[in-house]
């Protein structure tokens, strides 16, 4: 055995709390019992004396820079030691003692107790800030302060801990051990719904649970889960979405519908085995706001128009592309509102189907089963529908079907992954479409990105640096007199500067030109060419135009934009 083997019998060493000849003696005497133990050679040192467990604690607490506090004669007010409840400090041997500027100032005995910390901060509601302080010192400040156990007298629970919320209420009776657990993942789900998050990530890592929200499609750490509570969330969830709690090995999907500060939320879950345990992400569909309009996309000028013309049109295909997460679904679900009136019929085939419209028929994709995005086309068309749209054109036969029906008198709505809208009608040629098929049946393809809204509630004008007008590729003279604004921060929008987005168009018409452009099989950067002479306007320049608007920055602009090499 070398000291390399345990940090803290290095600590002790060096600050002789230990000397060599007792370390060696320990370890002999530990190679003969028989079985081993489970505990470590410093634990066992501090368990009967060997090392004084005070003293090797304040070292350590001195190696991580934690700075040691006197409980003895403190006395801490009532306000404070209500943001932890008795049975927490008492449990995990935290004491609180301080509050100043929104951040928790606690004692503990364990310098490494990270779960200890993150459930205190979850208790609180508020980021903690540890001390050391010897184990018999904080147990008597908590008796001192909160009073014996199961005293008649002593502090109340703290609000986080004894409140539940309605939603956790309506699920029934609960155990005593479940009941936290019930409060800690309703909790999760309103502070998500209320920060107008889309995603709620829990990734379990080595020593915590980490949470994440996606909020308007940037990544924002939320309070942390303690690592010991990991297992009882992640079940907790998988029951609520009706997935087995039993299978832990394979991924799994599942679903959650609830109501939680007035609004009705469905959750769609998927689990994925890691390292360190399941991990969850759930996608936050709001079912009161499952009509998207088409002014609130974000279109500028005459686009909105022009797209409305075209899925207007009496037959024809029209694409919407752009990587995972642009916005491309909602974009349909739009075009398909507009269009929902009671003498049409729309039938939709979706992986999964992501909102429930009014009126509209919705086929969810099942692998399983065999019905595949092909094999429901297939079959919808013999519902005689008026307009079709198939969630995504992923191989060669879903797309002759979809260009089948566009040229038999359907409307067809569809995505791809392509990053503008030229590569779009090229890519279904890589996929074995025909050339000809191809020209005949396409009306149009949008390309479009999603950027971040200035939050309305502290949107301020500024002079933009060169660099900045550089990045867009302008000159200072080509915006002179332009106003150019950014977020400076607020509560409304958590200091970011950001509440919302809107959408980056580029709306290629397939017009005789294009049309024979793909008869002859030509390039993507050919048919831009063509397009721009046409009056395309590319999502960079849709993006300028939205910066000299007031709506978005000059950095959101050029990040999604960043292959668009097009002249503005």
């Amino acid at each position: 055995m070398t000291t390399a083997d345990d940090p803290l019998l290095r600590i002790a060493l060096h600050r002789n709390l230990l000397d060599r000849d007792r370390l060696e003696a320990a370890v002999r005497r530990r190679a003969r019992q028989p079985g081993g133990t489970t505990n470590s050679l410093a634990g066992d040192l501090v368990a009967d004396g060997t090392i004084d467990g005070a003293a090797l604690g304040r070292a350590l607490a001195e190696e991580l820079g934690m700075p040691v506090v006197e409980l003895a004669g403190r006395t801490v007010p009532g306000e404070i030691l209500a943001m932890l409840p008795r049975s927490f400090a008492q449990e995990n041997g935290v004491m609180p003692w301080a509050c100043a500027g929104g951040i928790l100032q606690v004692a503990i005995a364990d310098p490494l107790a990270i779960e200890v910390i993150d459930g205190a901060s979850f208790h609180a509601g508020i980021p903690v800030r540890a001390s050391l302080a010897p184990a018999e010192e904080i147990r008597q400040a908590i008796e001192r302060h909160y009073g014996p156990a199961g005293a008649a007298g002593a502090v109340a629970e703290s609000p986080a801990a004894s409140s539940v919320s309605v939603a956790a209420a309506q699920e029934g009776p609960a155990s005593d051990s479940e009941a936290p657990i019930i409060q800690l993942v309703h909790r999760l789900i309103e502070d998500a719904a209320r920060r107008r998050a889309s995603d709620i990530h829990l990734e379990p890592l080595q020593r915590r649970l980490r949470v994440r929200y996606r909020i308007d499609g940037v990544m924002v750490e939320a309070d942390a889960v303690p690592k010991r509570l990991q297992p009882a969330v992640i079940s907790r969830l998988k029951i609520m979405a009706n997935i087995s709690i039993a299978e832990k090995r394979v991924p799994q999907d599942g679903r959650i519908r609830l109501a939680t500060g007035g609004r009705a939320l469905d959750l769609r879950v998927a689990s994925l085995p890691t390292t360190h345990g399941e991990g969850l992400v759930m996608r936050l569909l709001d079912r009161d706001q499952v009509k998207p309009l088409m002014p609130e996309l974000g279109f500028q000028g005459d686009d909105q128009a022009r797209f409305e013309r075209l899925i207007a049109s009496p037959d024809g295909l029209v694409l919407v592309t752009g990587p995972t997460g642009s916005g491309k679904t909602t974009t349909l679900y739009a075009a398909l509102h507009q269009l929902n009136h009671a003498d049409r019929k729309i039938i939709t085939v979706e992986e999964p189907v992501e909102y429930q419209l009014p009126g509209v028929n919705q086929v969810p994709v099942n692998a399983a089963t065999g019905l595949t995005f092909a094999a429901a086309l297939r079959a919808m068309l013999r519902q005689a529908p008026n307009v079709i749209m198939v969630g995504e054109i992923r191989d060669g036969e879903t797309a002759e079907i979809a260009m089948n029906a566009a040229l038999t008198g359907h409307v067809v709505f569809s995505t791809l992954h392509t990053n503008d809208a030229a590569t779009a009608v090229t890519r279904l040629v890589d996929l074995g479409a025909k050339p000809f098929l191809v020209a005949a049946s396409v009306r149009a393809a949008m390309a479009q990105r999603l950027v971040r809204r200035i939050c309305p509630g502290c949107r301020r004008a500024y002079a933009p640096s060169v660099r900045e007008l550089h990045a867009l590729g302008l000159a200072p003279a080509q915006v002179a007199g332009a106003t150019i604004a950014h977020g400076a921060g607020c509560a409304a929008c958590h200091g970011t500067g950001y509440r919302g987005r809107l959408g980056l168009f580029e709306i290629l018409e397939i017009d005789a030109g294009a049309r024979e452009l793909i008869y002859d099989n030509v390039t993507a950067r050919r048919l831009r060419e063509h397009a721009g002479g046409q009056g395309m306007r590319s999502m960079r320049a849709d993006g300028l135009g939205k910066i000299l608007a007031g709506l978005t920055t000059i950095e959101e602009v050029v990040s999604v934009t960043a292959g668009d090499h097009s002249h503005l």
